[in-house]
């Protein structure tokens, strides 16, 4: 005689199987064990109906890269910036290459995710992605050239560090000097996976990099407000006068 399976061996068992044949399975299985499996397809079902209305979301922000290969375009990348508006830090730039039909779970723009979620995302794009390339243009240069002449410096430098070059670009609201046919998009982060993934590459190495600066310059709080210009930094500011990584061209009349 068969041994009966217990509900958390059946929970367990469900866990390992793709999630579809999950529910399917419970189902079948719910008439024999009663209200406790039922619950347990209940909850399997929801995340099922949350996996595909993911799914949809992403087929959503996948529509500027479908255009493109559609139109003949192989390596495609997305590119995002991270730091145009601290007063402190660099402005970093990436650019991300993703296969075809690519599935990420919760990729969005960088600010929607959470520092942890951000993280996690991360690693999975840079294990997923075909290629991705960062540029950083230093809080020196930015003074030098000015805030938007740097950000499209990372940016170019971003596609410079790729491995092979793109033939197709899609960035979030500029447009390159670049021998490479461009899509400028408002808001891209928000609608193009590539460039979602480049906001997210971008924001992670740029926090990473003001974590560091915080240990050489703990009295600034880097590690919480990343060079913005909250009141905890505005304070530190006066009370500490800048740093080398300060922006001089964002802290006029802060300092006497």
């Amino acid at each position: 005689m068969t041994r009966r399976m217990t509900v958390a061996e059946i929970r367990q068992k469900a866990e390992e199987m793709p999630l579809e044949e999950a529910v399917s399975w419970l189902c079948d299985i719910m008439p024999d064990y009663g209200i406790s499996v039922a619950k347990l397809a209940d909850t399997f079902s929801k995340r099922l109906i949350r996996l595909r209305e993911e799914k949809e979301r992403l087929k959503r922000m996948s529509v500027f890269e479908v255009q493109a290969r559609g139109r003949g375009f192989v390596h495609i990348g997305g590119i995002d910036e991270a730091g145009r508006g601290p007063l402190a830090g660099p402005v970093v730039a990436a650019c991300v290459v993703l296969p075809d039909d690519c599935f990420i779970e919760h990729l969005n723009d960088s600010k929607k995710l959470t520092g942890t979620l951000r993280e996690k995302l991360f690693d999975i794009i840079v294990k997923e992605a075909v290629d991705y390339g960062i540029g950083i243009t230093m809080p020196e240069e930015i003074d030098q050239i000015n805030i938007l002449n740097a950000t499209k410096k990372a940016m170019i430098q971003a596609v410079s560090d790729l491995k092979r070059k793109p033939d197709y670009l899609i960035i979030d609201s500029l447009k390159l000097p670049l021998p490479i046919e461009q899509y400028p998009v408002d808001k891209g982060d928000s609608l193009s996976v590539s460039v979602a993934a480049a906001s997210v590459i971008a924001k992670v190495t740029r926090d990473r990099w003001m974590e560091e600066a915080h240990r050489q310059y703990p009295q600034y709080g880097f590690d919480r407000h990343k060079g913005y210009g909250t009141r905890e930094h505005m304070e530190a500011i006066r009370k500490y006068g800048l740093c080398p990584i300060h922006r001089k061209s964002f802290t006029h009349g802060l300092v006497g």
